[in-house]
C-alpha cells in the first residue's frame, strides 16, 4: 500500500466502538500494510496479530494499543481501503458531460484502485459474503456506501439515455460492484496479460446492456 494514502484518526467501527488513539500516523500505516499482505494472502481467520505485528516490525502490544483487537484492526482496515475507494470515484464524478463515460471512468478508477491495492481487494472478496461473519454489520456500511455512488451513476445514465426499465436498479448496481470485484481480481490472478482498459470495457458492457439503442 502506498504510504501517500491518508490515514482516517478516531475512526469508528461496528456498534459504535471508537479505535482507541493512534500513537503516528507511520506505526497505524505499517499495520495496514502488514495486515492487508497477510490477511489478503491467507484470510482474516488464518492471521495472528503477533503475525500482523512481526510483519509490521512492532511489539503485540503496539498493535492492541492502535487498535483494540484483531477484529478492530480488520473493522478500520475495511474502513480505510473503502475511503480511499469513495474519494477516487467521487473525483471523476461529472468529468464528463457523458453519464456513460463519467460511469466508465469510475469503473477505470475502481480498476486503478485494485491494481494499488490487491490485497485489500482480495481480502473483500474472502471476507464480504461469508455468513455469518464477524464483520457483517461494517461489511454492509461499507457496500452501501459504495453501491450509493454506483447508484448516482446509473441514475444519471438513466436520465440521458432510454434505458430497459425492466431491469431492477438495485441488481444492476449489484452487477456493477461484484463485477468490478470479479473481473479486476481475476486479470490480476490469472490473467495478467489483459489491461486494465480491457476489464473496465468488460464490465461496461453491462451498462450498454441497460441502455436502449
Amino acid at each position: 500500500m502506498s504510504t501517500t494514502e491518508p490515514l482516517a484518526s478516531d475512526s469508528v467501527v461496528g456498534g459504535g466502538k471508537k479505535l482507541r488513539p493512534e500513537r503516528t500516523n507511520a506505526t497505524k500505516q505499517r499495520l495496514f500494510e502488514a495486515s492487508m499482505e497477510l490477511i489478503g494472502e491467507r484470510g482474516a481467520a488464518g492471521v495472528t496479530v503477533d503475525e500482523i505485528a512481526a510483519a509490521a516490525g512492532v511489539s503485540k502490544g503496539t498493535v492492541y494499543y492502535n487498535f483494540g483487537s484483531k477484529s478492530d484492526l480488520i473493522a478500520q482496515l475495511l474502513r480505510h481501503g473503502v475511503d480511499i475507494m469513495l474519494v477516487r470515484l467521487q473525483d471523476v464524478q461529472g468529468q464528463s458531460s457523458d453519464p456513460l463515460e463519467s460511469m466508465k471512468n469510475m469503473v477505470g478508477q475502481a480498476m486503478e484502485f485494485m491494481d494499488d491495492y490487491p490485497s485489500f481487494a482480495r481480502l473483500w472478496v474472502s471476507e464480504n459474503w461469508r455468513t455469518p461473519g464477524e464483520w457483517s454489520a461494517v461489511f454492509a456500511e461499507l457496500r452501501a456506501e459504495l453501491l450509493a455512488v454506483i447508484g448516482s451513476a446509473v441514475a444519471r445514465v438513466a436520465e440521458g439515455y432510454t434505458v430497459d426499465e425492466s431491469i431492477a436498479r438495485g441488481s444492476l448496481e449489484a452487477a456493477i460492484f461484484g463485477a468490478i470485484f470479479v473481473v479486476g481480481l481475476d486479470r490480476q490472478t490469472y490473467n495478467p496479460e489483459r489491461t486494465r482498459e480491457q476489464s473496465v470495457a468488460a464490465v461496461m458492457t453491462i451498462m450498454h446492456g441497460y441502455v436502449i439503442k
